[in-house]
């Protein structure tokens, strides 16, 4: 997992303007007042800048309780899709706002990993998914839904024998 690609990937969607994300917020939420969208599109960049340093807590957190190598797997999926630039929502056209489904997508993985019995971050999670799940097309929010599913699924038994629960398919 290379964080400091990562926040490349940020700063340089960051370079191209901040604006385009209250743009983008005001095109989802058209009914809110214009503070309400500097204050949400202001929210937004600061869980979007949070994105390496959650995969690293988590990654350590991982590594603290013994599970790197199970988590990591899933991190990498996480930060992968991160990098790519041509997703759901490209950055490469759409600047910050295409980074929102790869934010998501880091945190509701997170927050799959978090139904252990000790969470591997110590940060608000539902916060931050619900404010882009509720930005976000409902069919790019479903097929998000399903990457996350899908990337814990690979690990999902590994996972439960270190947390000491049974396998799906016992």
């Amino acid at each position: 997992m290379n964080l400091e690609e990562i926040q490349a990937v940020i700063d340089s969607a960051k370079a191209r303007g901040t604006k385009q994300l209250a743009t983008y917020v005001r095109g989802r939420m058209p009914e809110v007042s214009d503070q309400d969208i500097d204050d949400t599109a202001e929210v937004l960049l600061e869980i979007i800048e949070s994105v390496p340093l959650v995969l690293a807590a988590a990654a350590q957190g991982a590594k603290e309780q013994n599970l790197g190598h199970i988590v990591q797997p899933v991190l990498d999926r996480a930060a992968r899709y991160f990098l790519h630039p041509v997703d759901l929502m490209p950055e490469m056209t759409l600047g910050l706002p295409g980074l929102l489904d790869d934010t998501y997508l880091v945190f509701r993985i997170l927050q799959v990993l978090e139904e252990g019995p000790e969470p591997l971050v110590e940060w608000d999670l539902e916060h931050p998914i619900s404010l882009i799940r509720s930005l976000l097309e409902d069919t790019i929010g479903q097929q998000l839904d399903a990457i996350s599913s899908l990337a814990f699924e690979e690990v999902a038994d590994d996972v439960r024998q270190s947390w000491g629960a049974e396998p799906l398919d016992a």
